[in-house]
Order: C-alpha cells, then sequence, then structure tokens
C-alpha cells in the first residue's frame, strides 16, 4: 500500500456524492439544492457476502476494510492479499492470506440506532472484557482547537447537509475525515485506513458529530482510541460502556462548553472556555468559505 498523505479531508470536488434537485420552498417560489447521493455496497470477505451497506461510496475499499475490522472478522495480524472494488456491480471483495468462515456469526444480528440502519454481527460486547485503553492525555485547548477546525472545514455536511462526519485527529491536528449518511460508516472507513496505513490508535482522539451511542463507544474502544468526542449528545448505554472500559467520552461541544461523563482524569484544562468565541451554523459556513 502506498504511504496514506495526510491530512486526508473530504473531497467535495469528487463526483456523485451529490445531486443538484429542484423544489420550491415555504413561499412556492422554486428552488435548486444539493441533495446527498446513496448507494448500496456489498461487502465481501473472501467468498462470503458478509453486508449491504447504504453509504455515499467515496472510499468504499476503506469502508469495506474497516466494516470487517469492527466486526472482529479481521483480526490485527491478518494479511489482505487483495481489496478489490467494481463500481458496476458494487461490491468490494476483501480478500485475506487466512481462510474465513464467519456462517455463525452472521446468524447473529443486532440493528443498531445508526442514521442508514447500522448492523452488528454477533455479541456487541464480544472483544471488550479485558479490554485496557492508554492513559494518554487530553488538552482542552486540543479540544476547542479541533471543534473550530472540523467545524469549519469544507464538508458534505455545509453543502447539502443530511451526513454524519468523524474526524481521527492527533492533538488539535484532524488527520482524516470521513463523512457518510450514517455515522457508523464514517467510523468503519477511519478503522479502513488506519488497518490499511498500520495508523496508532493509543495518542489519537475521534471526533463524531452524531450522538454518542453504545455503538460508537464500542467501535472507538475496539479501535484502540482512548477518547472520543462529539458535538451532540450520549445514550445511558453508551456512557455505562464508556466507564466499564476506561474510554473518555466528551459530548455537547458547542462552542466554549462540554460535557465530560467518563474518564474525566484525563483532561488537563489549560483552556480557559471564557476566551474561547460560540459556534453557531452560520459561523461554521462562514469559516467554510474562508478555507475553501
Amino acid at each position: 500500500m502506498p504511504s496514506l498523505q495526510l491530512p486526508l479531508l473530504p473531497d467535495l470536488a469528487r463526483p456523485g456524492l451529490t445531486r443538484r434537485v429542484t423544489g420550491h420552498d415555504q413561499t412556492g417560489a422554486e428552488t435548486e439544492i444539493s441533495v446527498v447521493e446513496e448507494r448500496p455496497l456489498t461487502i465481501y470477505l473472501n467468498r462470503q457476502e458478509i453486508v449491504t451497506a447504504m453509504t455515499i461510496n467515496d472510499y468504499p475499499e476503506y469502508l469495506a476494510v474497516g466494516f470487517l475490522r469492527n466486526q472482529g472478522m479481521l483480526r490485527a495480524d491478518d494479511i489482505l492479499t487483495g481489496v478489490d472494488y467494481d463500481d458496476e456491480v458494487e461490491t468490494v471483495v476483501v480478500r485475506t492470506k487466512r481462510q474465513t468462515s464467519y456462517e455463525e456469526k452472521l446468524q447473529k444480528k443486532t440493528r443498531t440506532s445508526g442514521c442508514a440502519v447500522g448492523t452488528v454481527f454477533g455479541d456487541m460486547m464480544e472483544g471488550l472484557d479485558g479490554l485496557t485503553l492508554p492513559q494518554t492525555q487530553v488538552r482542552t485547548s486540543w479540544l476547542y482547537a479541533l471543534a473550530h477546525r472540523i467545524n469549519t472545514t469544507p464538508s458534505l455536511y455545509l453543502e447539502a447537509g443530511a451526513i454524519h462526519g468523524t474526524v481521527l485527529c492527533h492533538q488539535d491536528n484532524p488527520l482524516i475525515y470521513m463523512e457518510d449518511v450514517g455515522r457508523h460508516n464514517a467510523v468503519d472507513k477511519i478503522a479502513g485506513a488506519m488497518f490499511r496505513h498500520d495508523i496508532p490508535a493509543s495518542d489519537k482522539i475521534l471526533y463524531t458529530t452524531g450522538r454518542l451511542t453504545s455503538e460508537m463507544v464500542i467501535k472507538a474502544a475496539l479501535m484502540g482510541i482512548p477518547v472520543l468526542a462529539s458535538r451532540s449528545g450520549f445514550t445511558a448505554w453508551g456512557v455505562e460502556i464508556a466507564r466499564q472500559v476506561g474510554l473518555t467520552v466528551i459530548g455537547r461541544m458547542r462552542g466554549n462548553r462540554f460535557v465530560c461523563l467518563s474518564g474525566e482524569s484525563r483532561l488537563i484544562r489549560d483552556a480557559d472556555p471564557a476566551t474561547i468565541a460560540g459556534d453557531t451554523r452560520k459561523s461554521r459556513r462562514k469559516g467554510a468559505q474562508g478555507a475553501a
């Protein structure tokens, strides 16, 4: 695999991600807006069909590898012999040196709360027993800087809405920014990039625009990432699992405010919230236009 050029940010010029659709506004006047495209993507592991996901279909190879890794179907020491995407039949085939068969695992399916209907195969808590996450420290100045940079980065969300973003970060630097109709897809794309390019997780922060649900907490923990942050809120089970595995979860990150419900010991409060500017959708759009 060639080395990954970082940062990897949303590519708004990529064809097929959005289309222009004409409608009428509240006054009856004709208007035209961008809407996000959805396409099915079927993922195979060797000769076995695993799942069909609805996705915006950018980085399908990363999505397939990351999904399989987060489902426990790819092991950390697995050697990939091929990752082949066929646009015409909308499939990705991931091939491994190891022979695989997951018939029994596929029979146990859990529909999660993820947008665009997330799916988890097998026991959702599998792999969490005995898991120990790194005790990396996190400066609140990094969190404030990340929130501002991510919220003002040109993205499909700012152009068309109806989409979630997830960002892999190191300190106050966004490294990989993925978007999709489901936040679970965006996380899986990041997991796939990390697996394929051997990117370490122990000193990373995972930022998401979506809710901090049990699924998101489990994915972050199994990826070995010690800090999960969001501008959205929490679910009770997500917080419970985060406390069980020692994951730092920070939510409701808006302007100079946030709430930490697990892993407070990692935080170093080195920034005065009174010096941090507020955050509005208008300011995010203005910042993104300036960055474009």
